[in-house]
């Protein structure tokens, strides 16, 4: 039996640069339009976003019928948040604050099955198409397909960048602009030359030590970011999408003269 691949270190391999939309909003369908688009990802958020684990189920098979790959990030510190979305199927988990060199360790132990780490087996979920899969083919499957995402994302992670980026066993560093500038009393500021420096020592860090660099949003120029070090990219979030489409309507009719205003042919 064929186990699906990750469509993002597919791209990463033959050196394309795989895209990603983030989501808030909870409904499927939205997966299956991001689908249709050609996006490469989508970012489920479970960290600041309620969802349930039949519903993530649901909005990973809508991603799969598109060959889209599922990024779900954690809530953070517990082995069950990070173990159930792999076990759902999900292609990566993006884990949240990460700091140190020691916690990085510590993630991939806990997502990752021998020789690598010390995962616990079952694989009688989606992932493991509910022991329809050797085990070994399982195991050898999740630990080369399923993909880690560390947030760096304070100014502590930063001290800590290259000791991070050295460990073994991850793919991905993904700097987090917005909780950076906040921590050093700058918020929203992604252009300060501080935030702009600490985003060019995280892409420095992940190329440097052989692990790919992933943005949160359109930080600055694609080509700027590509120098930086930066090889996946996210592109948008569903909520901004919506409501700048909801905000132009709004104001495409507020700026109609009232001659292409529609006559109003209710009968009283």
């Amino acid at each position: 039996m064929v186990l699906r691949s990750s469509r993002i270190l597919r791209e990463l391999r033959a050196g394309k640069a795989p895209t990603c939309f983030k989501l808030n909003l909870g409904d499927p369908r939205i997966l299956e339009l991001c689908g249709l688009a050609g996006a490469s990802a989508v970012w489920i958020c479970n960290e600041h976003v309620s969802n349930d684990w039949f519903n993530l189920e649901n909005q990973i098979r809508a991603a799969k019928l598109y060959d889209v790959d599922t990024i779900v990030r954690v809530e953070k510190g517990s082995y069950s948040d990070y173990v159930k979305p792999f076990e759902a199927d999900a292609t990566a988990i993006m884990v949240p604050h990460v700091k140190s060199a020691d916690e990085a360790r510590h993630i991939v132990e806990m997502a990752r099955f021998h020789p690598m780490g010390r995962r616990a087996m079952d694989g009688g979920n989606a992932d493991g198409r509910y022991c329809q899969v050797p085990l070994v083919d399982y195991m050898a499957h999740s630990n080369t397909e399923r993909v880690l995402i560390f947030q760096i994302e304070s100014p502590e992670a930063l001290e800590n960048v290259e000791a991070i980026a050295a460990v073994p066993g991850y793919e991905i560093l993904l700097f987090g602009p917005g909780d950076f500038s906040h921590l050093i009393g700058k918020p929203g500021q992604i252009n300060a030359p501080e935030v702009v420096a600490a985003r060019q020592r995280v892409g420095a860090a992940a190329r440097k030590h052989g692990k790919y660099a992933m943005t949160p949003g359109m930080m600055a120029p694609r080509a700027a970011l590509e120098s930086e070090g930066y090889g996946v990219f996210t592109l948008g979030a569903d909520v901004l999408g919506l409501g700048q489409y909801f905000r132009n309507q709004i104001a495409a009719f507020d700026g109609a003269s009232a001659a292409d205003k529609p006559a109003d042919t209710r009968v009283t």
